[in-house]
């Protein structure tokens, strides 16, 4: 025994339970990243999961581990997403009744795949705070178990099978990187793989604007957040969970926070590079890696949590990582309102080889002169470089570049 809430022997009993539920996920080597770290990189593909995530794990445990008057009582969670699937999908295997309560502005794709594995759904609240407090006021007056995310034994156990499964297919790891939002993933890694292999290092991520470890490290108790804010929705989690900060406070040996632009930039690459659908949370391993690439000594493991992205999200993020790459660039310009000043702006931008994606044209504007338009285009660019040489073509050809 140890002094946390679970051991590697519970992660192992997890382990079992989950055979033939949930899937060896695949190891996915990446070149890019290998050259940047300057060592092997592998990619551990909990995107491809069932119901797109590494959640699955946890609720199927934690509900497997339920008594039969409490498996009859049913279940009830709150998620804005992966959380919800899991336990739709786990409960609906093991015969049990769930409700799952999801904010009112839930992507519409999580809601129907949430009914699609068999749960109820109920939409309430515009937070995930509110949505969770129907959602334990519903445990309450019906007597179903309430299944958290992250802040329970059984759950942590679950996810660090995630831990049993690194080793099994790169035993020669020496760091292990994995995103953190409660911490019930890092948690459960970290005990698996610390118990058994001390020297490989484990290391968290969060987004910068929703890091509650670092404060709550330093205070020494966990620490909630006024506000978060993050596109990664997956680890928008504005305290940590009871069970998963003792762990990580003795076994994560640092929690590193990433910017929005490396995480835009991260799922950029996933999907470019590696061909793979990775949310914003999955990716923040490999932000973290693009961010500072010589602070992980290898053979690395990059745990990317989930797939599960919104397509509308998904068109967001993409053009934003473009643009913090250098592959999208806005620009406005001031010119003549003259017959043929926009074509002849178009064909300096085809000099410079950039592609027009879209064009605004505006005549009529108090700030405008008699003589002028502004222009607003879009362009799609090669890097930082290529904007910068853009940027001067236009400049020399005479245009103000606002």
């Amino acid at each position: 025994m140890t002094e946390f809430a679970i051991t590697l022997e519970d992660v192992q009993d997890a382990q079992k339970t989950l055979a033939g539920v949930a899937r060896m996920t695949a190891m996915e080597g990446s070149r890019h990243l290998s050259s940047l770290v300057g060592a092997p990189v592998q990619l551990k593909c909990e995107n491809l999961q069932r119901t797109g995530s590494f959640k699955l794990r946890g609720a199927y445990v934690r509900i497997a581990g339920l008594d039969p008057e409490e498996r009859a009582a049913g279940v009830v969670a709150a998620s804005a997403g992966n959380h919800a699937q899991g336990v739709a999908l786990a409960a609906s295997l093991l015969g049990v009744r769930s409700t799952v309560f999801m904010p009112v502005g839930a992507p519409l794709p999580k809601i129907a795949a949430t009914r699609d594995y068999g749960a109820e759904v109920r939409l309430h609240g515009q937070v995930v705070d509110e949505t969770l407090r129907a959602a334990r006021e519903h445990a309450e007056e019906t007597g179903a178990v309430f299944i958290h995310p992250f802040d329970h034994p059984h759950v942590v156990a679950g996810q660090g099978t995630v831990g049993l499964e690194v080793l099994e297919q790169c035993p020669e790891v020496r760091t292990i990187v994995v995103g953190v939002g409660g911490g019930g993933l890092a948690a459960g890694i970290a005990v698996a793989v610390k118990t058994l292999r001390p020297d490989v290092r484990v290391i968290g991520v969060q987004a910068e604007g929703a890091a509650a470890y670092p404060p709550s490290l330093v205070a020494g108790r966990p620490v909630a957040l006024d506000s978060v804010s993050t596109m990664a929705d997956g680890i928008k989690v504005g305290r940590p969970g009871d069970v998963p900060f003792k762990i990580i406070g003795a076994l994560v040996d640092e929690v590193r926070t990433v910017s929005e632009d490396a995480l835009s930039s991260a799922l950029l690459l996933c999907l470019e590079r590696a061909k793979l659908v990775v949310e914003p949370a999955g990716a923040s391993p490999v932000a973290a890696l693009l961010s500072d690439p010589e602070a992980f000594p290898g053979p690395v493991v990059a745990v990317l949590s989930g797939g599960n992205v919104d397509p509308l999200l998904m068109q967001r993020v993409l053009r934003h990582g473009m643009a913090a790459a250098g592959r999208y660039l806005s620009l406005r310009l001031r010119l003549s309102d003259r017959p043929g000043a926009l074509a002849t702006l178009l064909s300096v931008l085809s000099r410079a080889q950039a592609n027009v994606l879209d064009v605004g044209h505006m005549r009529t504007d108090a700030r405008l002169k008699v003589t002028e338009a502004e222009v607003e285009v879009h362009l799609e660019t090669e890097g930082a470089d290529h904007c910068s040489s853009v940027v001067m073509a236009l400049r020399e050809a005479g245009y103000t570049v606002l």
